[in-house]
């Protein structure tokens, strides 16, 4: 099974809860992809939102330079909030359930999002535990199988776009939910190995479409129908989660490498 699987997508957004991009290769370092989920946003509280309470954030595209510090994001109506991150005074942030620092972020986007959901939001960079990766280090790597999605999409009688779980890398040659058994296995990924830790347990979140972010698919329900008895570390669970633990790249077409 493993000596034919292969990795066959890769996405990410430098904004936390903004729309998903493909890339044809990615660079795992030890807190993962470094731009991923670089940025996130809150609320007046300081509490983190995401796509969960605001959907429409599906629609804005972001894109990141690391090395020029040029943040960009492009709006549904064609308009696009372009400039050079600069930081304001750091802050604490509820993360979830979690406390995590972060540094204010100061230019065009906070407003130009705020106006597009029509609430206040301002946009922070996460501190140096893991970024805003919901699991910080232990759970920067996450993957799913084309199979499992193909499985749900059996389930849901129509085919299911993989964004929708917001999965970093996608791999194809295994059976359906195959990859739950590599909790506790370190997998060759490319030039990286990753050790997976656990499940991902699924919200709300995966039942906004990936491009818009109206509620269009009773995901959860869906889920429990064939998978609320399965033997997972998170209820309702769809792909795993794990951590770097030799960086390196991974490319779309790379094989997969299983090991105990």
């Amino acid at each position: 099974m493993t000596a034919e699987a292969r990795v066959v997508g890769l996405a990410l957004t430098p904004v936390k809860g903004l729309r998903l991009v493909g890339r044809d290769e990615i660079l795992l370092e030890r807190d993962g992809v470094p731009e991923n989920r670089r940025f996130h946003l809150i609320d007046a509280h300081d509490r983190m939102v995401n796509g969960k309470q605001l959907g429409g954030l599906c629609a804005v595209i972001a894109d990141y330079d690391p090395a020029s510090k040029r943040l960009a994001l492009r709006f549904p109506d064609g308009t696009v909030a372009s400039d050079t991150v600069r930081y304001g005074p750091s802050i604490a942030t509820r993360f979830f359930s979690r406390t995590r620092p972060a540094r204010l972020v100061v230019g065009p986007w906070a407003q130009a999002l705020s106006e597009h959901v029509g609430q206040p939001l301002r946009l922070v960079e996460a501190g140096d535990d893991g970024g805003a990766v919901d699991r910080g280090r232990a759970g920067a790597v996450s993957a799913i199988s084309r199979a499992s999605l193909d499985r749900l999409a059996r389930e849901a009688g129509t085919p299911i776009d993989s964004r929708r779980f917001r999965m970093l890398i996608e791999l194809d040659g295994l059976d359906a939910h195959a990859e739950d058994d590599w909790v506790g296995a370190a997998v060759r990924l490319g030039e990286a190995t990753v050790r997976f830790h656990g499940h991902v347990g699924r919200c709300l979140v995966t039942s906004r479409d990936p491009e818009h972010g109206a509620v269009d698919l009773p995901t959860l329900d869906l889920l429990g129908a064939y998978r609320r008895s399965a033997d997972t570390t998170e209820p309702l669970a769809l792909g795993i989660f794990g951590e770097v633990v030799a960086p390196g790249r991974v490319r779309v077409g790379d094989g997969v490498d299983v090991r105990p």
